[in-house]
């Protein structure tokens, strides 16, 4: 095999496996994402992240990147099972994706300290205003609760240092959201409430699209796409 086969077959498989992410992403947002617990909702849930990690891998991407998702595909499995453990691991799997966007989004930056200050004062302001609607309602967990709420800010704010990857900035944001959606569902949304469905499918199109939006946007040297 040449070297133009090899690059060739390579980009191929990155299509594919891409292909494969959105398709088993868009069949769960459609069938599964609000049902209760079962392998069927894991197996599915658990077939995104991998297959875009394994997208950028095979395509000389961002081993940051394939860390944080291999970290997302974690998240995913354990929250879509019922026990209070798996919520744990989830937890602690998305906080340390979390982690390596930072570090990932601070390196592309060099450090830089954006001049966006209005989002910024938003951002911070969303973050203070947890401790009224969220932590007052999130029990024993408080401490992590907090902890990830500074970690998803962190990643937001590292994000606007990053002019000139809009993909990545939308991405990292529609991340904060998924994030945020998860939080009212999990510890404001009654039970019975009409709207966990919606908030099932909303939460979940925004965290694909977010993960999806990142990796296009600085998973690789150059864009996936370019929207500006």
């Amino acid at each position: 095999m040449t070297f133009v086969e090899e690059i060739a077959l390579r980009q191929s498989i990155r299509l594919a496996l891409l292909t494969v992410g959105l398709v088993a992403a868009a069949l769960y947002a459609l069938f599964l994402c609000h049902r209760g617990p079962g392998w069927g909702k894991t197996i599915v849930k658990a077939i995104p992240m991998p297959a875009f990690g394994v997208a950028v891998a095979v395509s000389f991407g961002s081993p940051v990147i394939v860390g944080a998702l291999a970290l997302s595909a974690l998240g995913d499995i354990a929250l879509s099972r019922p026990s209070r453990r798996a919520f744990m691991v989830g937890l602690v799997g998305f906080a340390l994706a979390h982690v390596a966007y930072i570090y990932h989004f601070w390196t592309l930056s060099g450090g830089a300290v954006t001049d966006a200050w209005l989002a910024v004062g938003a951002l911070l302001i969303f973050a203070a205003s947890t401790e009224v609607w969220l932590a007052p309602f999130t029990g024993d967990l408080k401490g992590p609760a907090r902890i990830y709420v500074v970690l998803i800010t962190l990643m937001g704010l590292t994000a606007l240092g990053l002019p000139n990857a809009p993909l990545a900035v939308i991405g990292a944001f529609a991340f904060l959201a998924s994030d945020t959606l998860l939080a009212l569902q999990l510890f404001r949304m009654p039970e019975t409430s009409r709207w966990h469905r919606l908030t099932s499918v909303l939460l979940w199109v925004l965290y694909v699209g977010g993960q999806f939006a990142i990796l296009a946007g600085v998973g690789w040297a150059t864009p996936l796409f370019q929207i500006w």
